[in-house]
């Protein structure tokens, strides 16, 4: 069985991990640094909440073609809810929990996992959301629309990341078409999944409390989306 994304011991040789975990390592402390600016009463708490949910989400597979599975990677999520600065900080704590208290994903690829996940998937997802604002505030289907598109981009694009740090110093044999292909295949095909799962979790969160999305933030939105709309259309019907 195939279990996307995760990367394992072994797959590229140990001067292209160290490089890369001290690349993962000097992003998460720029990302802790800025991420301070974005931690008030509302965000702080939703990051707690988003950690939890990518964790535990992450440990449940789902079946993509006979052979190979994949897992919600999160980078989207997080980021359309708390932000790019927490939620790659959020995405490197799950990562690094489940390397070392579950195994899954090796040490020594720990930083490239943190690249692909917690960089490259967070701030792809992100950038793809900011640049549909105008599309997600429109309503709940552009809400909808705009996490779908944003979780699938972020998921290629993270398993683009797994390719190139394969294509510097892959260590595992496999020819360099033949992992592109697969990776980019299953991912996107991971990516349909992730954007569903995605575009489910904003759309419960903004129908509820929306000014807890930090996508919206700074927007002016549309009444379906605003915080008790939903509460004072009941009570006009009444």
């Amino acid at each position: 069985m195939i279990v996307a994304m995760h990367m394992s011991d072994g797959l590229v040789n140990v001067p292209t991990a160290l490089a890369f975990g001290v690349v993962a390592a000097l992003a998460l402390a720029v990302a802790l640094t800025r991420a301070r600016a974005d931690l008030d009463d509302r965000t702080a708490p939703m990051a707690g909440l988003v950690t939890a949910f990518v964790f535990a989400v992450q440990m449940i597979n789902f079946p993509i073609l006979p052979g190979a599975s994949g897992h919600l990677l999160g980078g989207a999520l997080v980021a359309i809810l708390v932000g790019p600065w927490v939620g790659s900080v959020a995405i490197a704590i799950v990562l690094i929990v489940q390397s070392l208290l579950f195994a899954d994903g090796g040490i020594t690829a720990l930083g490239m996992n943190i690249v692909n996940m917690a960089v490259l998937g967070v701030f792809i997802g992100y950038l793809v959301a900011r640049g549909l604002r105008g599309l997600a505030v429109r309503g709940r289907g552009g809400l909808l629309a705009t996490a779908f598109l944003a979780a699938f981009a972020s998921t290629v694009v993270a398993s683009l990341g797994f390719v190139a740090e394969y294509a510097i110093g892959g260590a595992a044999g496999a020819p360099l078409g033949t992992v592109f292909g697969l990776m980019v295949g299953l991912h996107a095909l991971i990516g349909i999944g992730e954007g569903i799962i995605t575009a489910a979790t904003v759309g419960a969160v903004a129908a509820v409390r929306p000014d807890l999305v930090y996508l919206l933030r700074g927007t002016q939105r549309p009444p379906v989306l605003k915080p008790g709309a939903g509460s004072a259309a009941e009570g006009s019907a009444r």
